[in-house]
């Protein structure tokens, strides 16, 4: 049975385009995505959001809470908790400035699609219930752009909980996608007190779910999603909680995973280094998904 792996079905003549000369690559944007976790007595289950068969890209596919960095969040001066931005810059291979951005955009993309804010009033605490008016109108200037993140941490004095984060890994999206996106993927546990909603927008459903069930989901052709969800999911099925998960985050490869193609004999292989599961053969007739691996 095919198996859930979604791919945009202009790639294949895109890649041909990039391989022609004819397709400039444009430059990725940073971006964070986090998976959020909960303990439960089976294990840790993983919030995840299924994007609406509408949106233009991965319309119906599963992934988690995520989106681009916001460069207002690059240089202003936050309260900060946990390990410093220099850590933070040397763990995500990237300068001080842009580490602080991108750990503004996990915890900001976290609020703002599920309503979990991993801030507090001090270094030690987090806040409680986050579902009120004034928290919402709050999460609706941040999705609009209106208010960045940093202004709302100072605005409501709160100290960003830094040390709530793990970087699990980074994708870069390939060269020949129109949309191109560096993505930072953290893990995070939901704080004592706080519970995830669907408050995003591009979503239908969300569901927190075990990563080896949702794992099988998409072996089974049930669920669709990109590599870079599956990737990070089958990696979370050795955490028994999710503790675990956020201790075993410093040791994780951060190299960045970015897709390759070539055409052999007129045809479009697709692979990802190191992710052999997602080799593919792409008949440039089709659409949607992929037949199966090469």
């Amino acid at each position: 049975m095919a198996n859930g792996q979604w791919f945009p079905p202009d790639w294949p003549d895109r890649i041909r385009a990039l391989a022609d000369g004819r397709l400039t690559p444009v430059t990725p944007r940073r971006a964070a995505t986090v998976m959020l976790l909960r303990d439960t007595d089976a294990g840790p289950v993983v919030h995840m959001l299924r994007r609406r068969a509408s949106m233009a890209f991965a319309g119906g596919a599963y992934a988690y809470p995520g989106g681009g960095v916001d460069p207002r969040d690059d240089d202003r001066l936050i309260r900060w908790a946990g390990p410093s931005r220099a850590w933070w810059a040397d763990r995500l291979g990237v300068d001080e400035a842009s580490a602080q951005a991108i750990v503004c955009a996990a915890v900001r993309e976290t609020f703002e699609e599920t309503g979990v804010l991993l801030a507090g009033p001090d270094d030690d605490v987090v806040v409680g219930d986050t579902t009120g008016p004034d928290w919402e109108a709050d999460r609706a200037a941040l999705v609009a752009r209106e208010l960045s993140f940093s202004a709302f941490l100072d605005r409501r004095g709160l100290v960003l909980r830094s040390d709530l984060l793990g970087a699990w890994a980074r994708w870069i999206t390939p060269e020949f996608e129109a949309r191109r996106y560096d993505t930072w993927f953290f893990v995070a546990a939901l704080p004592e007190g706080q519970r995830a909603r669907n408050a995003s927008g591009e979503a239908d459903r969300t569901v927190w779910i075990r990563p080896a069930e949702a794992a099988a989901g998409y072996d089974a052709g049930e669920l669709l999603m990109m590599p870079p969800t599956i990737a990070t999911l089958r990696s979370l099925t050795a955490c028994r909680t999710a503790a675990e998960a956020l201790a075993a985050a410093p040791e994780r490869d951060l190299t960045p995973v970015l897709a390759r193609a070539r055409l052999v004999d007129g045809e479009v292989v697709l692979s990802w280094p190191g992710h052999d599961e997602f080799t593919r053969r792409i008949d440039h007739e089709r659409t949607g998904r992929p037949p199966a691996s090469a």
